[in-house]
């Protein structure tokens, strides 16, 4: 099982904050932009979400900020496994389109769209955890930014929650400080 979309969407829904975006304001602001960010993220959803699906998501939002948060990894885990316990029935194994076997975590019948993210969420925080260490989850490097992510590059050196935002910004105004120099 892949960590990666679930810690890129763990990321980038923290990020949707007006906490985090204070220029814009609330990246979710109604149901269309949520479905834009599910369509975003691959997630497939069978009915278009609706406002109460958008609140909820909110609320998960501010759970997810409070994992990637937590200040060890035993706080960590139990906040991410409670994410993934709110709509996971268990794990299963299916082929993949190559014929590999391959993890996949079935979610409860009855689970909202905000479980359905919880549960993703949760464990590509979890794998994560377990591949990279706690030392890859961290605030953005942006002195004005409020930004969280989850570094799962390669080289473990990414530095901003949102490089083309918050790294671009830097680099402009370090180029423009030199320019006056």
């Amino acid at each position: 099982m892949d960590y990666a979309p679930g810690a890129a969407l763990a990321t980038d829904l923290v990020n949707t904050a007006p906490l985090v975006r204070t220029s814009i304001g609330e990246v979710l602001a109604d149901p269309a932009a949520l479905r834009r960010f599910l369509d975003e993220h691959g997630v497939e959803v069978t009915a278009s979400p609706l406002e109460s699906d958008l609140t909820r998501t909110h609320s998960l939002r501010d759970e997810v900020r409070a994992v990637l948060e937590a200040a060890d990894e035993d706080e960590t885990v139990a906040r991410a496994s409670a994410l993934v316990m709110r709509g996971a029935t268990g794990p299963v194994l299916h082929r993949d389109s190559e014929g590999r076997w391959q993890w996949h975590v079935v979610t409860a019948r009855n689970a909202d769209l905000a479980d359905e993210l919880a549960v993703r969420i949760g464990l590509g925080v979890l794998g994560a955890l377990h591949t990279l260490g706690h030392k890859r989850f961290r605030h953005c490097a942006a002195p004005d930014c409020a930004g969280l992510f989850v570094d799962t590059s390669r080289a473990g050196r990414r530095r901003y929650c949102m490089p083309d935002l918050c790294g671009n910004r830097i680099n402009v105004a370090n180029y423009r400080a030199r320019q006056q120099n």
